[in-house]
């Protein structure tokens, strides 16, 4: 599933204009006298700052600040000194001390500026650089520092008008043009940004703050090794640059190289032992090696060193959640809202998180919120995430719209030569994954993969997910004419190898599930991009032409629902294997921990698609229907311990409630004969599940819903001509479970039409099935080459 963006390097800070001018006379004395005059010895002080030897500096202004003369540019160099030593609170002192001897001095005012900002005492630094500017207009230095504190008081928009005004009197000021860059980019201008400091960078080549800012909006525009050779050029400069190896270390994981992040982060601590965000990116690293047990630990120490640090706490939270601890990631998640409400995705983790365990409590309306929050246009949720919580289809496209344009927008057009078209006139068609292993993706599909026409395509596979080398992977390595092992590529070198193959149709089966990568499709590879299986919804993104679909999952109507156009196939949009028999023998009741007599009722699904209303259902069922029992997947020990507490205060004893232990697919398969009817969820229903009950003769129970998610299961029955076990509405739904649980005869004859059907029908034809599939795509490459006709 989808999580919330990892977070990297924080932006390079502001650069403060300080000035380290004198007012002290600059006539020439004599050589001797100037040797030893206090004006002499003030600008030895300067260069001595300027060198960034502050201890002799302080030294010599010490001994001036007995002269009148000399005192107020002693004590305000003083203030300078400490300033460059961080203690800003010490500087405030001298430059208050210098304030009594001149309280009209606007270098003095522009320095006191910096050092109430750097003291959080934001308001008093802009009233500071606001009395420089009345007293000389033109002075750049103080439009910049305004610039800086009107965007640390959340004010991007008038700092851009500060920063102006000092380009005006000075065009290449690099300071301006660098927080210019920093303030578009709050304002997610990033091409104007990276325009602007580059200009900066062009000015000044060895300002290294710039060339920070250059590499972070780099990599905010996805283009990771454009990033790693600015901070390259950085650490060239100042090899011990810690922030710089740090960064480098981000540019490197977003190139898919999780092992050379991960030494750039450790020589980043080794240089400045605690670096928050190096410690909070090496935890990032970890997790995307594998280490699992090591990335948990590293996020520890980080947020022991940053405890309210909100994006750190939410990336703790999804590792954890991948984990299955879910109820460490609540926490995290909460902890993190608690350090900042409106952390992008974070309230949907949460949400999913408790889902995870089946804790409902205050359930609606949190959803609720969630909902108005993405109506109102909000980044609270990932769009995986809302499907399991709302089945209102048209918030279900803008919450997907607002993540795409979040974090996946489209890419500049690739510059990579095409491949020529095959001659024989066959299209290539490739596929996108990272499940093309022993995963629900491949069981669906394998078949299929087998059944293409190769005298019409020429078939590729761009594998994003791990090698395994299990038996489902070797087969399908078969079944393509090339299989590309593309995990340890950049989405950016992904996209450009799908392009140099020349691919005609791009089918992504990931969408916004864990393990996809969105960004190479952001970048158009192919000419047609179609979104199929993996993600039962809009992706809400302008490069995807197409999502296969059928007229039950989305009926006419419902297009307005989609960016893509909608290609609807004639039977179900599921592909499937064939039927075949089952070498695993079915356990007996006893054996799976089922009792010897009575209606069980099964749902195999994920324990976060089992919503309130539909456990009301249940319960309502199973009070109806006297010694039947559910028997449930066993995914987390929280969750079958909520449920047997929330089924007793319905009434229900905890008994009833049976949990079946994840096994391999085989006898997953085998045992789902032993239940007599497969209850579905909303608002995101059974989809590989409910065809692996349909598959082994199991009747499943289904409302049609209000979106794709819910209505997969609606979809497989009407392939199956089995309307009757389509119910409009919850309260039907239940209705008609408690009239099959109580008629045996109706039961067995709805089980043998079932069996029938199967056989019947098309649902488990993969060869017909291929036929279908492969004729919607050739229907939307024959439309797309077709000229467009002027209305």
């Amino acid at each position: 599933m989808s999580k919330p963006p990892r977070g990297r390097a924080r932006p390079p800070s502001m650069a403060s204009s300080l000035m380290f001018g004198t007012s002290a006379t600059r006539a020439a004395p004599s050589a001797a006298a100037s040797s030893t005059s206090p004006a002499t010895q003030l600008q030895q002080a300067v260069a001595l700052l300027r060198q960034g030897q502050g201890s002799r500096a302080e030294t010599l202004l010490r001994a001036l600040m007995q002269q009148p003369a000399a005192r107020f540019d002693a004590v305000h160099l003083l203030g300078l000194i400490q300033l460059q030593r961080k203690d800003a609170a010490a500087a405030l002192g001298y430059f208050e001390q210098a304030m009594q001897l001149r309280p009209d001095a606007v270098p003095l005012l522009n320095n006191m500026g910096i050092a109430l900002r750097e003291l959080g005492r934001l308001q008093e630094a802009l009233a500071h650089y606001e009395r420089a500017l009345a007293l000389q207009p033109d002075y750049v230095e103080a439009l910049v520092n305004r610039g800086n504190t009107l965007r640390t008081l959340g004010q991007p928009q008038t700092a851009l008008d500060s920063y102006a005004r000092a380009l005006q009197l000075q065009a290449a000021h690099p300071q301006a043009l660098n927080n210019r860059a920093l303030a578009l980019r709050e304002l997610g201008q990033l091409d104007q940004a990276l325009a602007s400091v580059r200009t900066a960078n062009a000015a000044r080549p060895d300002y290294v703050e710039a060339l920070m800012t250059e590499g972070l909006l780099l990599q905010d525009l996805k283009q990771p090794s454009d990033a790693l050779a600015v901070y390259q050029r950085v650490l060239a400069l100042q090899p011990a640059h810690a922030q710089a190896l740090n960064a480098q270390g981000s540019a490197l994981e977003d190139l898919q190289r999780p092992a050379d992040a991960l030494a750039c982060y450790d020589q980043a601590l080794r240089h400045v032992p605690g670096l928050p965000d190096a410690l909070a990116n090496r935890a990032s690293a970890l997790e995307a090696l594998h280490r699992m047990d090591e990335a948990v630990q590293a996020y520890d120490q980080a947020i022991a060193a940053q405890p309210q640090r909100a994006a750190l706490l939410s990336n703790a939270g999804a590792l954890l959640a991948r984990l299955g601890r879910h109820a460490a990631a609540a926490q995290r998640y909460q902890a993190a809202l608690t350090a900042d409400p409106a952390l992008p995705y974070t309230a949907g983790a949460l949400l999913h998180s408790r889902m995870q365990r089946c804790d409902w409590a205050d359930h609606a309306a949190d959803v609720q919120a969630l909902e108005q929050a993405v109506a109102a246009g909000q980044r609270v949720v990932t769009p995986f995430q809302f499907l399991g919580l709302s089945g209102q289809a048209a918030l279900q496209k803008q919450c997907a719209e607002i993540y795409t344009q979040d974090q996946h927008r489209q890419r500049p057009p690739l510059t990579v030569p095409r491949a020529a078209p095959l001659p024989d006139g066959r299209l290539r068609l490739a596929y996108l994954s990272a499940d093309l292993h022993d995963h629900a993706t491949a069981h669906l599909m394998a078949d299929v993969f087998d059944a293409h026409d190769h005298s019409r395509f020429e078939l590729w596979t761009f594998s994003i997910g791990p090698e395994t080398g299990d038996a489902m992977q070797q087969r399908l390595k078969g079944a393509f004419n090339h299989f590309i092992d593309a995990r340890r590529l950049s989405d950016q070198a992904v996209a450009e190898r799908i392009a140099r193959a020349g691919i005609d149709i791009l089918i992504d089966l990931k969408g916004y599930t864990r393990d996809s990568r969105p960004d190479i499709l952001a970048w158009r590879p192919a000419p047609l991009q179609v979104s199929y299986l993996g993600y039962p919804g809009t992706l809400g993104a302008p490069y995807i032409d197409a999502v296969l679909a059928d007229a039950v999952l989305v009926p006419p109507g419902d297009e307005a629902h989609y960016t893509e156009r909608v290609l609807r196939l004639p039977g179900s949009y599921q592909a499937n294997n064939a039927l075949h028999a089952l070498d695993t023998p079915a356990p007996t009741r006893a054996e799976a921990g089922l009792p010897a007599s009575g209606v069980v009722f099964s749902c195999f699904n994920n324990a976060w698609k089992i919503s309130p209303p539909v456990f009301d259902a249940w319960m309502q069922i199973l009070t109806a229907v006297p010694a039947s029992v559910l028997w449930l997947l066993q995914d987390h020990e929280d969750a079958a311990a909520n449920l047997r507490r929330e089924a007793a205060a319905r009434g229900v004893t905890a008994e009833r409630l049976v949990f079946a232990p994840r096994v391999a697919h085989a006898e997953h398969l085998a045992r789902q004969s032993l239940a007599d009817l497969f209850l579905d969820t909303q608002p995101y229903g059974a989809h590989t599940t409910a065809s692996d009950a349909l598959r082994q003769g199991v009747p499943v129970l289904t409302c049609r819903g209000g979106s794709f998610a819910a209505r997969v299961g609606a979809s497989l029955l009407t392939a199956l001509d089995l309307p009757e076990l389509i119910a409009p509405d919850l309260p039907g739904y239940t209705a008609r479970a408690i009239e099959l649980a109580s008629d045996p005869a109706l039961l067995q004859a709805l089980r043998h039409k079932l069996s029938a059907q199967r056989q019947a029908t098309e649902l488990f034809a993969p060869k017909r099935f291929a036929v279908d599939f492969e004729a919607a795509l050739i229907r939307l490459h024959d439309d797309s080459a077709r000229p467009a006709v002027a209305a």
